[in-house]
């Protein structure tokens, strides 16, 4: 018996060990190869140590580092096309020779010119733009669309289901493909891993390109894919070259509001034609390189036609972990900063890092008319009780935060000083800004600003406005809920 206690001992002893030598290893990874922020490597550091075999766990699902690597590589000559063509724009508006169409996008150059210079994003003015809120809409929208397209179809997803609504999606791009138009399909390995090779087998017999961002490294083992972080978050799709589509409808069921969890799937998606259908068509192509490794020039979709049919400033404008510039949160702190009236944010999740958090108290304290809406119900119950935590933190330096009550909101939505505005995929929280690949669009029209901001209004007739009173007679375990949550946000 004491033998066999030994023995018992020298295994559970041993095993520490191991999980002490392997946390350890992982901790100076962190710290020395990865070179995360300071919180964030702190919060690794914690969970590892507190909880040592669900920090192993947590750390291969979450903590792969790809940051600062080029990805997304174009030839020497297109980076010399596209540069120049863009150094061009800055000192035409620098010097004040670009003619601007309308009054919003001349009193936004300042943001502009970041987005020119920071991430690299051209300015274009003669689209025309539609704004779409309901999941049925968009599904019937799209769905037409793509069935009187012509010559190509460029389209890319996170996340596709294999439910009905996604298979209506594929059967259209079949019979497409069929008909000779050349389509190409890119959805994240993660979100679309629903979609196994029998769900794509016709489109591709037909002549259609399927590929999917970061697969796992073991074909098979998809629809368990472990990668949980930089997954291309972005939602592109490019008709004929001539309609784009961008903005945070996915394609499922629950996104037409047909999923009793949900109910009601609140969304804002854009529809657009015009020059800015060639940048976001460059987008997708150097995503598109990048999973399928086929040769295409980016430089060409510069030459194609456009349909040009309004006065609209948009700008397209990208970021992920490949870089550390972080472009769609500088472009916000931009708008914020300079907001003089009002700011209408909507997003799911709200797990902002300091600098925003500041820059939007800040907006408040100095008499900007701040309103931010939420959702409320969780689809990540983590996510959800930090963001709780964080919208609690700004009532007290006057901002106003809505609960929309009729179903899940999941519109990533910002408009300021009924000027400018942004729709695209990136939530307002540390994940979209750091560890996802995200696109948006960037709006510069006082009309569609307006009609962004009456959206907004209606919407809050669905709501019910969190109070100072009522967000501190929150229970005891949301309290706990919201301080676990909080200290993970670096994780989430």
């Amino acid at each position: 018996m004491e033998n066999a206690t030994n023995v018992w001992g020298t295994i559970v002893t041993n095993y520490l060990t191991l999980l002490f030598v392997v946390d350890f290893i992982i901790a100076l990874t962190i710290i020395f190869l990865e070179r995360k922020n300071p919180s964030a490597t702190l919060a690794w550091i914690m969970i590892l140590f507190l909880l040592p075999v669900a920090g192993i766990v947590f750390y291969f699902l979450f903590s792969q580092n790809i940051s600062r690597q080029k990805m997304f590589k174009l030839s020497k000559s297109e980076e010399a096309v596209m540069e120049n063509a863009l150094h061009e724009q800055i000192e035409e508006i620098k010097t004040g020779s670009f003619n601007f169409s309308n009054r919003e996008s001349r009193a936004w150059r300042d943001l502009i010119r970041l987005n020119q210079t920071y991430g690299k994003a051209f300015f274009t003015q003669d689209n025309k733009i539609s704004l779409i809120t309901d999941g049925e809409d968009m599904h019937n929208s799209l769905l037409k669309d793509i069935r009187n397209a012509k010559t190509t179809i460029n389209i890319m997803y996170f996340i596709i289901k294999n439910d009905n609504i996604g298979k209506q999606i594929l059967e259209a791009l079949s019979e497409r493909a069929k008909a000779g138009v050349e389509v190409r399909l890119l959805i994240d390995a993660l979100g679309g891993r629903q979609i196994l090779d029998f769900s794509t087998a016709e489109l591709r017999e037909a002549g259609g390109r399927v590929a999917f961002f970061f697969p796992p490294k073991f074909k098979y083992l998809k629809i368990v894919n472990m990668k949980l972080n930089y997954r291309n978050h972005r939602k592109i799709v490019v008709i004929d070259g001539a309609i784009g589509y961008i903005g945070g409808f996915n394609i499922g069921r629950e996104y037409v509001g047909l999923k009793k969890k949900f109910g009601y799937w609140r969304d804002t998606h854009l529809r657009f034609s015009g020059s800015g259908v060639q940048d976001l068509n460059a987008r997708f192509i150097m995503d598109w390189k990048f999973a399928a490794k086929e040769r295409l020039t980016v430089s060409e979709v510069y030459y194609s036609e456009v349909v040009k049919e309004g006065t609209t400033g948009i700008q397209i404008v990208s970021s992920g972990p490949d870089s550390a510039r972080e472009e769609i949160k500088r472009a916000y702190m931009r708008m914020i900063a300079s907001a003089t009236k009002n700011i209408y944010l909507q997003t799911p999740y709200f797990v902002p890092d300091d600098s925003l958090l500041d820059s939007l108290k800040m907006a408040a304290m100095s008499g900007v008319d701040v309103k931010i809406m939420i959702p409320c119900m969780p689809d990540h119950m983590f996510v959800y009780w930090a963001t709780y935590s964080y919208v609690g933190e700004l009532i007290n330096s006057g901002v106003k935060i809505y609960i929309y009550d009729n179903g899940f909101l999941h519109a990533k939505t910002i408009v300021v000083d009924t000027e400018v505005a942004s729709i695209g995929s990136a939530n307002f929280d540390r994940r979209s800004f750091k560890l996802n690949f995200e696109a948006n669009a960037f709006i510069y029209d006082g009309k569609e600003a307006k009609k962004i901001e009456s959206i907004f209004e209606q919407d809050m007739k669905l709501c019910h406005e969190l109070t100072k009173e009522l967000y501190e007679k929150r229970s005891v375990v949301i309290k706990f809920k919201e301080a676990i949550s909080r200290l993970l946000s670096d994780l989430l």
